[in-house]
């Protein structure tokens, strides 16, 4: 049988049947066996591998008061999850306080104060705004995994680093959503965050080991260092810096694994040593656990450097 093609934009993710009639199409199309309903007037192309604000978009459109919040939102937003977090997939929709909360298929409703400012539109979807995320992961991260997320929200790199990175929201940005809200569930762990959360942390793993080493009460590294060469061009991005003793500390996380970034790691070790840094290459293994090793590296680093 013969089926209309899809509107590209259709065709692309998830849509509702809002939006299938204002393209045009008939209840008939809508229910041909091409098309998954994943939820009550949600439709899905089986052909489609959307993902992020295109596999969500239909939850926004089924109505104007909707949006996407918490984890929904973070993913968005690119927030770091692990463990359970990691394997929730539901969706987190959101409505202002005084309307009812969403409900259906895996949707996990909730009722906001969503001050002006709050909600935006990103690709095509409504969402929490990325520092309005950040307080409401606060009800329900751990307060590591929320300073990770923080530091996501605001890493940016400057032209001078091989891939510049501007920041979704800034420090301020987070403080002033934080302070606009003083009675939100989670609000003390978001004060907490707030203190510990730092600019140039590019994962998970390299904030986990940030704070391991401050808890181990060894001197804060220095984030976003840039080391230039002889010639004015930048030469070295260490992860983490102690700029003084010149010890570059340096994640190696699973992607370090492939032959050409091994080869590139053995170059930028050797630049390292050619301007007098000693560099401390750190693996995934090495920042975990109750006393993780990366504490007792660094701690012999800086030790022989005086």
């Amino acid at each position: 049988m013969h089926r209309a093609p899809l509107p590209p934009h259709l065709a692309a993710g998830s849509f509702s049947l809002r939006a299938a009639d204002k393209a045009g199409l008939t209840r008939t199309r809508t229910a041909a066996k091409d098309l998954v309903t994943v939820s009550r007037g949600i439709r899905v192309p089986l052909a489609s591998a959307a993902v992020g604000a295109a596999a969500l978009r239909a939850y926004t459109d089924l109505d104007d008061t909707s949006v996407l919040a918490l984890g929904s939102a973070g993913r968005i937003w690119n927030v770091p999850f692990t463990g359970r977090h990691g394997a929730d997939w539901r969706i987190h929709l959101a409505r202002r306080r005084g309307a009812s909360p969403p409900r259906r298929a895996n949707v996990v409703g909730h009722l906001l104060t969503l001050l002006p400012g709050e909600v935006v539109e990103y690709d095509g979807v409504r969402l929490t705004s990325p520092a309005r995320t950040f307080l409401d992961l606060a009800s329900v991260l751990s307060l590591d995994e929320l300073v990770a997320a923080g530091d996501s929200l605001v890493c940016a790199h400057g032209p001078e680093f091989p891939v510049p990175r501007q920041p979704l929201c800034t420090i301020a940005d987070l403080r002033a959503v934080v302070a606009n809200h003083p009675g939100a569930r989670g609000v003390r762990a978001a004060r907490a965050a707030l203190e510990l959360i730092r600019v140039g942390a590019d994962s998970q793993p390299e904030t986990v080991m940030r704070l391991a080493l401050v808890r181990a009460g060894l001197p804060e590294p220095e984030l976003n260092y840039v080391l230039w060469g002889v010639h004015g061009a930048p030469v070295l991005w260490p992860d983490a810096a102690y700029v003084r003793r010149r010890i570059s500390v340096q994640y190696d996380g699973a992607g370090h694994g492939g032959p050409e970034q091994y080869l590139r790691d053995i170059r930028r070790e050797a630049v390292t040593r050619e301007y007098g840094w000693l560099e401390v290459r750190v693996s995934k293994d090495e920042v975990t656990g109750e006393r993780p090793a990366v504490v007792c590296k660094v701690r012999a680093a800086l030790e022989s450097r005086g």
